[in-house]
């Protein structure tokens, strides 16, 4: 859709072909439903967060930065709201609306929109792309086509391969694909007990032997298959296509304290109730779901009274309030991604433009594209520069 606007907005006239019934299908289950657009930071900012590839979009990114895209978005009538992390959300939190402005803006343009239409394969000859066969067998002369499928995330959006099929019937490298931004399938069955919490303000570290792969302050959650949530996600680009063997994980519960001001903090709480269970001395440290785990991972009964532990018991505790681990047995499927790892290889693409290096007047934008980034907005803002690019680049 940004592709379109952009190519319509530098003087082309615009075809664009949707296969689904409807636009934006899996734009309108980002973000839980609320579509986090972008990410309120500058360029250089930006390409910190992409994982693969970030080199690449930095023509796109400095072309068509995330001021950019909120700019677009106000001038066509959406507001915006920046929460934290600078993560631009529409003021509603619907994204549907993000959906509609689009469509208005390509109706308002006069994009000529195809629902239920899909493309069979790509024509090109003598080197060019001349257009697109249709499903029903009609065939669409183009000057140029931009592909802009998505990935293989979230299959039942539509985002079922279909660029990679394009790509490589017109002898693109497509590197090999993986779910991205996924939750994590967890061994022990503790993790499972704790279903539904969510924590806040702690630390998750992911590391294979004295390497640290990932470390990062934020949020999780407890599923009935492992954990979720925006730092394990943000964790899951780093891991997603490598092997899991030596890899450790664990939850700094308490990032805030060091380890001797948590032993301080623990033995004050203990200090306060000599008499008390143990697991009534928790409530303060830990969520309620959480202690009984607690108890019997530190191997210190629940009721035991406090007077009776040991320090070395203590010291068990304390080590565990730093280093909650966990053991990552897979990544979950592509059902549960948000986006997909892999793809057409960039190196057959020109990033100033978006074109094909080896078929002229074929461009690919987007997710389709061998680049990924972690969570808070900054895969859709690869979406929107690098459609924008591809769309002013048609000629």
């Amino acid at each position: 859709m940004m592709a379109a606007v952009s190519a319509s907005d530098h003087s082309h006239q615009v075809i664009l072909y949707e296969k689904n019934e409807k636009l934006g299908k899996k734009l309108f289950i980002t973000g839980k439903g609320r579509c986090n657009i972008t990410n309120n930071s500058p360029a250089e900012d930006l390409l910190k967060h992409v994982v693969r590839n970030p080199k690449f979009l930095y023509h796109a990114f400095y072309r068509y930065d995330s001021s950019c895209v909120m700019d677009f978005f106000e001038r066509e009538g959406l507001s915006l709201k920046t929460e934290r992390g600078n993560r631009v959300f529409p003021q509603s939190d619907h994204s549907s609306d993000v959906i509609k402005t689009l469509q208005k803006a390509m109706e308002k343009r006069k994009i000529e929109i195809h629902l239920h239409t899909e493309v069979k394969e790509l024509v090109a000859e003598g080197g060019s792309c001349r257009g697109v066969l249709l499903k029903s067998g009609e065939y669409q002369e183009a000057d140029c086509v931009i592909v802009a499928t998505g990935g293989i995330s979230y299959p039942s959006t539509g985002s079922t391969g279909d660029g990679y099929r394009f790509a490589e019937h017109t002898s693109h490298e497509v590197v090999q694909t993986y779910p991205s931004l996924v939750p994590f399938r967890v061994k022990e069955a503790y993790i499972r007990e704790m279903q539904g919490l969510s924590l806040k303000n702690v630390v998750l570290k992911i590391t294979r032997g004295k390497k640290c792969l990932f470390e990062e302050f934020g949020e999780m959650l407890f599923t009935h298959f492992g954990v979720s949530g925006p730092l394990v996600l943000s964790a899951s680009s780093v891991l997603s296509g490598t092997g899991l063997e030596g890899i450790r994980a664990v939850i700094d519960l308490k990032p805030a304290l060091s380890l001797q001001q948590l032993d301080e903090r623990v033995l004050r709480d203990f200090a306060s109730c000599p008499n008390s269970y143990f697991k009534n001395s928790l409530k303060k440290l830990l969520p309620a779901k959480m202690i009984p785990v607690a108890a019997a991972l530190s191997k210190i009964p629940e009721e035991k009274k406090i007077n009776g532990i040991t320090k070395g018991e203590r010291i068990r505790l304390v080590s565990l309030l730093k280093e909650f681990p966990f053991t990552i047995e897979g990544l979950c499927s592509y059902q549960e991604a948000i986006i997909t790892r892999g793809g057409v290889s960039v190196k057959d693409i020109n990033p100033a433009t978006m074109e094909s290096k080896k078929v002229k007047g074929l461009f690919f934008a987007g997710e389709v594209l061998d680049l990924d980034a972690r969570t808070g907005g900054y895969n859709l803002q690869i979406a929107w520069s690098t459609g924008y690019l591809a769309g002013m680049s048609v000629s």
